[in-house]
């Protein structure tokens, strides 16, 4: 990369690359920003991540030979402080942390500037228990991780005090960096590629949730609000929940499995309202759904409040309970939406926002 005249060294890292998520969409968001830029991670599993990721410079650790590590690799979570510093950034200019995790620990020299691009301090670290219940650990490994949490929380703070500038996804996690880092950041919220989706006509028939299907995603309130209320709800996602949530459906819940990029903005298109029971850092999904038009009912927490407004681009619940959720959909119909108004204000979250508001960032960190 050019800056003024002279051309920039720069590096990317990333905590892992065996899933595809809002994460991993920034790293390829990044990389079109800094093309040809090599990016480091611990793990990588070309077959979860796309095939876009194959065309990139990646580099792994030594972590990426461990045993079921791409299938689970949380088990390793003791692991990864210890990972990136194998990684030699002494040769370059500037350094890309994404982190969720564990990245932002790498080792600079003091030429190199280090941006974290935060999508949240790391959860398994600050927020222990509420991860372990939402995963449905056993209470007996809550006794067992404390007091190593207590010497991660040291490692992270530490690993955070390298960092020379944070940017944070959404408010939510620039109050997390405020709270636990002690530290000041700039808001950025992550790219959505709008284009991809067009203005709906009409209502819709249904409802969607479109995510990964594991447990913290809390979609089995989706799933009861709308087997009660006996509304048509279409799931789009795979995961490890998938069974007990099929339990709990009625007929009028449909599970589509995984659905292509080619395929969602046709099944964004249809539906009514897209739901969205989670407390996320941020969320592109919902902003997807904007995007085309269909406003978004969500819990009233995280990253869903710098972009659900009440009546305006959606509405949302006050508590993560199926009677809440039931309340809100019942509410929902109640509003009348613009769909084209909703759609010009998720194009404030364009990808070329993003690009601009990084290309900037950097500039004025560099000079």
């Amino acid at each position: 990369m050019y800056l003024g005249q002279t051309i920039m060294r720069i590096a990317m890292v990333h905590d892992w690359l065996n899933q595809r998520g809002g994460a991993e969409d920034v790293l390829n968001a990044l990389n079109d920003i800094f093309p040809s830029t090599p990016i480091y991670t611990s793990i990588y599993e070309p077959k979860q991540v796309g095939p876009e990721f194959q065309k990139m410079d990646i580099h792994v650790s030594w972590a990426d030979k461990l045993p079921r590590i791409h299938v689970k690799h949380q088990l390793y979570l003791l692991v990864y402080p210890f990972v990136f510093n194998q990684f030699d950034f002494s040769d370059y200019d500037l350094v890309f942390s994404n982190k969720s995790g564990f990245c932002h620990g790498i080792r600079t020299s003091a030429d190199t500037t280090h941006i974290c691009y935060c999508l949240t301090p790391t959860r398994y670290v600050w927020d222990l228990e509420s991860y372990l219940e939402q995963e449905r650990f056993h209470p007996f490994m809550s006794l067992l991780l404390k007091p190593l949490v207590k010497l991660m929380q040291k490692w992270d703070r530490k690993a955070a005090d390298g960092v020379d500038y944070f940017i944070a996804i959404s408010t939510e996690v620039q109050k997390r960096i405020s709270r636990i880092y002690e530290r000041k950041s700039v808001i950025i919220f992550p790219p959505v590629d709008t284009n991809r989706f067009v203005l709906a006509e009409g209502q819709g028939s249904y409802f969607l949730v479109v995510s990964r299907l594991i447990p913290y995603k809390r979609i089995d309130l989706a799933v009861e609000a709308c087997t009660k209320l006996g509304v048509p709800l279409k799931i789009a996602g795979e995961g490890r929940d998938r069974d007990r949530l099929e339990d709990l459906a009625g007929d009028n819940v449909e599970f589509l499995g995984r659905v292509s990029d080619e395929d969602l903005p046709t099944l964004m298109a249809g539906c009514k309202a897209l739901l969205f029971p989670g407390l996320e850092d941020f969320g592109i999904t919902p902003l997807q759904a904007m995007a085309s038009g269909r406003p978004v009912i969500a819990f009233a927490g995280g990253g869903a409040l710098d972009y659900v407004r009440e009546g305006e681009t959606g509405n949302l619940i006050s508590h993560q309970t199926v009677d809440a959720f039931m309340e809100g959909i019942d509410r929902f119909g109640s509003y009348k939406f613009n769909y084209l108004s909703i759609r010009q204000f998720a194009l404030k979250f364009d990808q070329s926002v993003f690009e601009h508001k990084i290309r900037e960032f950097v500039a004025t960190a560099m000079t």
